[in-house]
């Protein structure tokens, strides 16, 4: 089933009915009908984006070293008109990716993941191998809301990415390598400049509070969607090709535990965890009904889960045929989707970032699991589908985001001067993808890219890093280059198809 229908008024009609006339774009005849509502959609930016209106262009191109300590948070991004961009702190960690907000409910700070790689700040003992007074990389930082205060949780991960909050009050973090693992934290406001020893034994300075968790897939981790029962569904960010010819790309694996959890509020301790044990998975997408015809060209219908070691999973997947796809990256939970007659499925959309260089200009694929419990190789208990398509303005897609009480879908681009659009959702038209999508942010610095762009709540706040910019002319933060993270403001919210905005 589709989500609640939205139902987006008269963008499709081009004022083929008296009702739609006043939103109609008059164009002289033999214009591009395309090109028509595109127009029209812009036109009506407000009512459907919460935006007065959208970005024609993107930033213009920057020239060397672009940041300096003496900007504006308007001098980093140009915002849609009607937004405004402000500094929530200047000196997160550089390579800032990923956040999620602690607590989930009534949340005081951003929990955020570097993606740096594990490196010495400090190696006073055996080079290399870590010593009482030794301090490696930041990897997990918290973020006061109020204030922009910066604390370092975690050291020594190696590029950390994708990070949520579970629903029994924890902190899983993960790391964006081949051998890349997951980290649940407990009481992430309470531990302070805790350190990974040894990332291949995950042996932490405060085991009771950190905990590497081994029953979770081994992969490039980066979006990940984390279910209130325990189960993981989570993309491996690699490339096609990669390692030899005719290689797969990566795949989208779940993880169900072996004991679900079943009831509501937090842990006492990280004993308590459903991430102790469990069994992994990666998704194979078959070409027929009811049965198993997988390969090249079933990258979307139907799909079972497949077995595989979680220490192995990436040559596993390989081996027993799960479908790879080109740079699996953020993936989220529709939080707006309900299946009326099964209220267990869940739909899960991620970004496959492609290479616009190749013209493969990305997608945003999604899933609907009916049974996100079940893992089986001969039940086909997903179906997939592509939702947003790439075009030479807007490509190689990274994060995605969803925005709350309206559903619509936020796609940020993975390169210099990288731009955040807007899609909207699914309508009641006869296709099952996005409704259109408008420009709404762009990166000024031509070195850096928008990452980690994530909404409040009640869908009127956002906040993004901006990441990788040349830090030539600014000071270091705790050893570290830093980067900024903007708080975005100004959206305003009306659910589809009503007329009036809450």
């Amino acid at each position: 089933m589709k989500r609640k229908p939205s139902l987006v008024p008269c963008v499709l009609a081009v004022a083929m009915s008296t009702a739609c006339a006043p939103l109609a774009v008059q164009a002289d005849e033999g214009a591009d009908f395309g090109l028509k509502v595109e127009q029209l959609l812009k036109a009506q930016s407000e009512k459907l984006f919460g935006v007065q209106n959208p970005l024609e262009a993107s930033a213009p191109p920057t020239v060397g070293p672009y940041r300096t300590e003496f900007q504006t948070a308007n001098d980093q991004v140009l915002v849609a008109h009607g937004l405004q961009a402000e500094y929530l702190t200047r000196e997160a960690a550089n390579a800032t990716d990923m956040m999620a907000f602690y607590p989930a409910q009534n949340p005081t700070h951003l929990i955020t993941c570097i993606e740096g790689g594990r490196q010495f700040l400090i190696d006073g003992g055996t080079p290399n191998v870590y010593d009482a007074g030794d301090k490696l990389n930041p990897s997990v930082q918290r973020i006061n809301l109020e204030t922009g205060a910066v604390e370092t949780i975690l050291r020594g991960m190696s590029a950390c990415d994708g990070i949520r909050t579970t629903a029994w009050g924890t902190i899983l973090a993960t790391e964006e390598r081949i051998d890349g693992g997951a980290y649940e934290i407990f009481n992430p406001l309470g531990v302070t400049e805790q350190t990974v020893i040894d990332r291949a034994s995950g042996a932490v300075t405060d085991p009771a509070s950190i905990a590497r968790r081994t029953a979770l897939p081994t992969m490039a981790w980066e979006g990940l969607a984390v279910l209130p029962t325990g189960v993981v569904i989570a993309g491996d960010e690699l490339r096609p090709g990669t390692g030899g010819a005719d290689r797969d790309g990566g795949a989208i694996f779940k993880f169900v535990p072996a004991m679900p959890r079943l009831v509501a509020g937090p842990i006492a301790d990280l004993s308590e965890s459903p991430y102790t044990a469990g069994s992994a998975y990666a998704m194979q997408v078959s070409c027929v009904n009811n049965n198993q015809q997988y390969g090249q060209g079933c990258e979307i219908g139907n799909a079972a889960w497949i077995g595989v070691n979680a220490t192995t999973a990436r040559t596993d997947a390989d081996a027993a045929g799960a479908t790879g796809y080109y740079r699996p990256e953020d993936l989220h939970q529709d939080p707006m989707y309900q299946d009326e007659t099964n209220p267990e499925a869940v739909r899960f959309c991620w970004t496959n970032t492609g290479n616009e260089g190749a013209k493969n200009y990305a997608e945003v694929v999604c899933g609907v699991d009916s049974a996100p419990l079940t893992a089986s190789d001969t039940q086909r208990t997903v179906v997939v589908n592509r939702f947003v398509e790439g075009d030479t303005d807007f490509n190689s897609f990274d994060n995605l985001e969803f925005q709350p009480k309206t559903g619509n879908v936020y796609v940020i681009e993975d390169h210099g001067n990288g731009d955040i659009f807007a899609c909207l959702p699914d309508g009641m038209d006869r296709d099952i993808k996005t409704d259109g999508c408008v420009k709404i942010l762009s990166v000024v610095d031509s070195t850096a890219e928008p990452t980690g762009f994530f909404f409040s709540a009640d869908g009127r706040t956002a906040y993004v890093s901006i990441q990788h910019s040349n830090d030539t002319n600014m000071p270091l933060v705790d050893g570290y280059t830093t980067d900024d993270v903007l708080k975005i403001t100004g959206f305003k919210l009306k659910k589809h198809g009503w007329s009036w905005w809450n």
